[in-house]
C-alpha cells in the first residue's frame, strides 16, 4: 500500500474517532500547503536531513543542462498503474489522499461524493470527474530535463510517484490544460496563493528525481522565489 493512501487511511481513522469521542460537528483537513510553501513539506515523508534547504538554496541545487524533447512520447511514462493491487490505480489514490471530504468508495475503487479544493485556483469541486491529476514537473519536461535517459520501469515510477506528497496533485482540468508541459518560465497558477507553495513543489520534484533546468527555468525561478524567503524545500531522492 502506498505511503500516500496509509496517510488516507490513518487520518479517516483518526477523524472517525475524534468525531465519536468529542463532537457532532463535521470535520475537515485542509491537504494543501500554505502559501508560503512552509506548513507541509514537499517531496516524500521525512524530507531532506536537516530540515531542508531554503527555497533559493534548493532551486541552485538543481543541475542546469540544455532540454532535450527528440523522441519523447507521453505513452513513454505507463499510467496509471495499481502498483500495490488493491484495485485503485494511482489516478483514485491521489484523489483519496486529497480529499477535503472523503468519498464514497465503490467497487473497482469507484468514487462517489466528496469534495476536494484545487490549490491552483483555489476551486472547490465536488466532483472528481472535474479534477485531473497533475504531474507537478510535466511528463514532457521531464522527459526534457533527463528521463529520456531512463529506463522505461523508471519512467513508470515517476509517472505513478505515490511517495512524495507534491509529486502529483488533483486540480481543476481547467488549470492542468493550461498549464500543459509549461514550466514556472512559461506558467504559473493562478491564485497568488499558490505560487510559493508551486516553487516549492516542483523543485523538490526536480530534487527529489535528479532532473536539470536549461538556464532560462533557473533564472526564472529564482526570480520568482524573491518573495518566498520564508519557503523551504524537503525532499528525498527516489531511488
Amino acid at each position: 500500500m502506498s505511503l500516500r493512501r496509509l496517510g488516507f487511511l490513518s487520518a479517516t481513522l483518526l477523524t472517525a474517532a475524534t468525531l465519536t469521542a468529542c463532537s457532532t460537528e463535521p470535520v475537515e483537513a485542509d491537504p494543501k500547503p500554505s502559501a508560503t510553501g512552509t506548513t507541509a513539506p514537499s517531496g516524500a515523508p521525512g524530507g531532506a536531513p536537516e530540515g531542508g534547504l531554503s527555497l533559493g538554496d534548493a532551486i541552485r541545487k538543481i543541475p542546469v543542462a540544455e532540454e532535450k524533447r527528440t523522441g519523447y512520447e507521453r505513452d513513454s511514462f505507463k499510467h496509471w498503474v495499481d502498483e500495490d493491487d488493491d484495485g485503485c490505480p494511482t489516478r483514485q489514490e491521489v484523489l483519496l489522499a486529497e480529499a477535503v471530504t472523503a468519498p464514497e468508495q465503490g467497487d473497482r475503487c469507484t468514487l462517489s461524493g466528496g469534495s476536494w479544493t484545487s490549490y491552483y485556483d483555489e476551486v472547490e469541486v465536488t466532483d472528481a470527474k472535474k479534477l485531473d491529476i497533475d504531474h507537478m514537473v510535466p511528463l514532457a519536461e521531464a522527459w526534457d530535463s533527463g528521463a529520456h535517459d531512463w529506463t522505461p520501469e523508471r519512467r513508470e515510477a515517476y509517472a505513478n510517484d505515490l511517495d512524495a506528497e507534491r509529486s502529483l496533485v488533483a486540480v481543476t482540468a481547467k488549470t492542468n490544460r493550461s498549464k500543459a508541459d509549461k514550466d514556472p518560465a512559461a506558467w504559473m497558477p493562478p491564485a497568488k496563493s499558490a505560487s510559493c507553495s508551486y516553487l516549492v513543489d516542483w523543485t523538490a520534484t526536480k530534487l527529489r528525481w535528479n532532473l536539470s533546468v536549461d538556464e532560462t527555468e533557473l533564472a526564472a525561478l529564482l526570480d520568482l522565489a524573491e518573495p518566498c524567503a520564508d519557503s523551504t524545500v524537503e525532499y528525498e531522492p527516489a531511488t
